[in-house]
């Protein structure tokens, strides 16, 4: 009797260890898939771009994930000057915007919201693209009027040191009519003269020597200087000690402004 119990204990244990002992695969892989939720535009009423850069309408809108559901023309850049970086869209200024081979993520992480050094940064690309593309300065003249019907724009601020090259240049100053003016005068008189008003926001972009020396003579050579008349060309019958027929550009453009003048220069002028 006791011989059957001891051997039954043993068989016992020996399938104890023989389970114990015996592979089983477990699926690591399993798992639910995490949902992708979208951020989106919210001003238009008629178009939404989300974060991943596809533009559709309200009823194209996946109403879980917030994401556009038709997946065609990411990036579109659909009625954009591609020169200015503006578009007459603000959904596709959004999506444009949103091209990684058009702005780079790691320079407008750096880039500040707003002027006072203590001001934030952007915490992505897309914060940056439908901030940009709403309020932009350089679009507008005397904040009640815009300039074009190409005034969503998400060009990099033109006070940032990145640089920028004459194309681009130009194509930020389509609408602008750049004028020369007559001695003594400023722009904020030289633009009413053609029925239009100076323009502030665009001082930045004419407020160097290549832009000028397409306007003006410049044949004293093109010299920095202080003074909220410039960019300006000094006349011909100035006195010697002030360079005449020299222009003049400011290292200061926080300077400028459209009522500076001087008796000894002609200043050169954004118009709208």
């Amino acid at each position: 009797m006791d011989f059957n119990l001891n051997l039954r204990f043993k068989c016992l244990q020996l399938l104890i260890l023989t389970l114990a002992s015996t592979p089983y695969a477990i699926r690591k892989d399993i798992s639910f898939l995490e949902m992708q939720i979208c951020k989106t535009t919210v001003q238009g009423r008629y178009l939404i771009t989300d974060n991943t850069g596809y533009v559709c309408d309200a009823l194209s809108l996946d109403p879980k994930t917030h994401c556009c559901r038709v997946k065609k023309d990411q990036y579109s850049c659909q009625g954009c000057n591609l020169v200015s970086q503006c578009c007459n869209s603000y959904e596709y200024c959004v999506s444009c915007c949103l091209n990684p081979d058009r702005t780079h993520t790691n320079e407008i992480l750096k880039l500040k919201i707003a002027k006072p050094v203590t001001s934030g940064t952007y915490s992505s690309l897309f914060d940056y693209c439908i901030g940009r593309c709403r309020h932009n300065s350089e679009s507008v003249v005397h904040e009640n009027a815009y300039l074009s019907a190409f005034h969503h724009c998400f060009a990099q601020p033109t006070n940032t040191s990145v640089a920028v090259t004459d194309q681009q240049i130009e194509g930020r100053l389509i609408g602008i009519n750049v004028l020369v003016g007559k001695q003594g005068e400023s722009c904020d008189t030289v633009c009413k003269t053609v029925g239009q008003s100076c323009v502030p926001s665009k001082f930045v972009l004419i407020n160097q020597c290549e832009v000028m020396q397409k306007y003006m003579t410049c044949r004293g050579s093109c010299l920095a200087s202080i003074g909220a008349d410039q960019p300006a060309e000094v006349v011909e019958d100035a006195p010697r000690n002030l360079n005449p027929g020299a222009c003049l550009y400011t290292r200061r453009p926080s300077m400028l402004s459209c009522d500076g003048s001087h008796q000894h220069t002609r200043r050169l002028c954004p118009c709208a």
